[in-house]
């Protein structure tokens, strides 16, 4: 199938690539012309305006957009409103709120999915896992598509009507706090501790065949590699903290008592003291998302 992609960033590029292995025919605009250069160098059919890209896209547009989260995604939309009919799908695989994507799906002529999106660079090889939502015989049009996205079929799903996949995915983030707050303060209390440890070591071995084990763990074990064990010059500042607000205020209005989330996003907003637990949680999103590791140089 053909599917058009706005937005060559990290993730987009990654999209337009395992669309390309797929065998899918891809048509690609960014703003930045070397971003659609490259697209195209990859094998993608390149675009130099939102109206050339929904021309090429004809008849039945695909049209994945991988824009910033907020106004960039309502200005993509504005400009595009005037191409799109109800036989088009166009995807949001960006990390919007829930509550946007409902309303831009109600705005918006062409079939809406809202994509949760999650893998981040560091899985761009084995796949994205995608939490869909949106109108079902859109979501089946679109399966192709995701099958090479994610990790395969049973790397994505619809989870319900429109919202529902940015919702899971904010929930997912609110869990991913929390996890890595527990690894964060359990190695805190190693590195801390009575015994002069190798951290990169205990997290090798908690990674083979531990109740514990995972792909943060694994990230826990790269940071320790190649940073040491007392993490080196990573300073202690985790950035982010939206989808964590987002969830906790949806927990809040929900009643639904979240202690583990709200703490790990705590700790993301306090700055009273230098933590280690932050310092291996600023590591850790650079290990799964590429994000750039505040140094300690970095605050000088």
């Amino acid at each position: 199938m053909q599917v058009a992609v706005v937005g060559l960033g990290r993730m987009g590029a990654i999209v337009v690539d395992r669309l390309l292995a797929g065998g899918h025919d891809v048509v690609a605009f960014d703003l930045d012309d070397d971003a659609v250069a490259a697209a195209a160098e990859a094998g993608a059919t390149p675009a130099d305006s939102l109206a050339d890209l929904a021309d090429r896209a004809a008849p039945e547009r695909r049209i994945w957009l991988m824009v910033p989260a907020g106004e960039a995604v309502d200005a993509t939309l504005s400009e595009l409103s005037e191409y799109l009919t109800d036989d088009d799908v166009v995807v949001d695989g960006g990390n919007s709120h829930f509550e946007a994507s409902v309303r831009r799906a109600d705005r918006t002529e062409a079939a809406y999915l809202d994509c949760g999106t999650s893998g981040g660079p560091a899985g761009a090889e084995l796949g994205f896992s995608l939490m869909v939502g949106g109108p079902e015989p859109a979501y089946e049009a679109m399966r192709p598509a995701f099958d090479a996205v994610a990790t395969g079929p049973d790397g994505h799903a619809r989870m319900g009507p429109s919202g529902s996949g940015h919702y899971v995915k904010m929930v997912h983030n609110g869990v991913e706090y929390a996890l890595m707050q527990a690894y964060g303060e359990g190695f805190e209390l190693l590195h801390r501790g009575r015994y002069d440890l190798d951290l990169e070591s205990v997290a090798r071995t908690w990674n083979n065949g531990a109740v514990i084990r995972s792909w943060l763990l694994e990230l826990c074990e790269e940071a320790f590699r190649e940073e040491g064990s007392d993490l080196g010059s990573v300073a202690d500042h985790v950035a982010g903290g939206s989808t964590g607000s987002w969830t906790v205020r949806e927990a809040i209005e929900q009643e639904v008592p979240v202690p583990l989330i709200y703490g790990a996003l705590g700790e993301r907003f306090s700055s009273r003291e230098e933590r280690f637990s932050r310092r291996l949680a600023n590591r850790l999103r650079y290990g799964f998302g590429r994000h750039e590791v505040a140094r300690r140089d970095d605050e000088e």
